[in-house]
């Protein structure tokens, strides 16, 4: 607790010194004066556009494409890492075609979603599937592989079953590797929302950001990416609380 605590003082101090920092830039105008926007600016950005509800509704239509795309994406994902983590023989012929569509620029393929899905939230879901989907799958894929091939070879000779060995060694044993893919996977999603949203949207905060660069309104570009920097934190943690509850299982040093 008493480490916790110094942990906090410490990451506070941290950000009271960068909002210092952002602070005697702007008021120095060390940069261009278009940049250079104060915190205060911002923050009455966000008192405004709160109170309007604008920054209300266009999070959640940022955060529901972003909760679809990685539930779709990590439940396709997950299938699919498994089964071929199951099956050598299939994943040395599917491989490089795999690895040749991970190897894609994916933000290329939003213009394509666009024209094919419209403006709308699948568009942007399609766009942050294709990211988060070859994170679980490979994470999956990973730690299927990962078992240990002496314990698999006494488990047969003992006679466990197909279904055994499945439940007792794969999905223990792939589990923790599975929740590091989805726990990054989630921070992808958002970010492949954002990337799609500053493309063409009717709305979301990527959408914002488009529309108050285009119009120099820089304290509002700087809140709002202060606010998604937000979004990413508290999501990583929720997902990080998940884990430690449901892997309470595992030894503290593997977590």
């Amino acid at each position: 607790m008493r480490e916790t605590l110094v942990v906090r003082g410490y990451q506070l101090l941290l950000a009271l010194a960068w909002l210092g920092m952002w602070q005697l830039t702007a008021s120095q105008k060390w940069l261009d004066p278009i940049l250079s926007k104060s915190p205060g600016q911002s923050w009455d950005y966000l008192v405004t556009a709160a109170k309007s509800g604008e920054l209300w509704s266009n999070t959640q239509a940022t955060l529901t494409a972003v909760l679809i795309a990685w539930i779709l994406a990590s439940a396709v994902g997950i299938v699919a890492g498994v089964a071929l983590g199951l099956l050598p023989r299939v994943e040395r012929v599917i491989s490089p075609f795999f690895d040749a569509a991970n190897a894609m620029p994916r933000i290329a393929l939003a213009p394509l979603f666009i024209v094919a899905l419209g403006i709308n939230t699948s568009a942007k879901v399609a766009l942050a599937s294709t990211l988060v989907f070859f994170i679980v799958f490979s994470g999956a894929r990973a730690g299927v592989k990962s078992s240990d091939s002496e314990l698999l070879r006494l488990s047969i000779v003992l006679g466990a079953k197909k279904q055994q060995i499945f439940t007792k060694i794969f999905i223990p044993v792939a589990t923790p590797a599975v929740f590091a893919a989805l726990r990054l996977g989630l921070i992808y999603s958002l970010l492949g929302v954002v990337a799609s949203e500053l493309i063409s949207a009717r709305n979301g905060l990527g959408q914002l950001i488009a529309a108050y660069s285009a119009t120099f309104r820089m304290e509002a570009v700087y809140a709002i990416l202060l606010l998604l920097a937000a979004v990413a934190v508290l999501l990583n943690q929720l997902m990080g609380l998940a884990e430690r509850r449901l892997l309470r299982w595992q030894q503290p040093t593997s977590r």
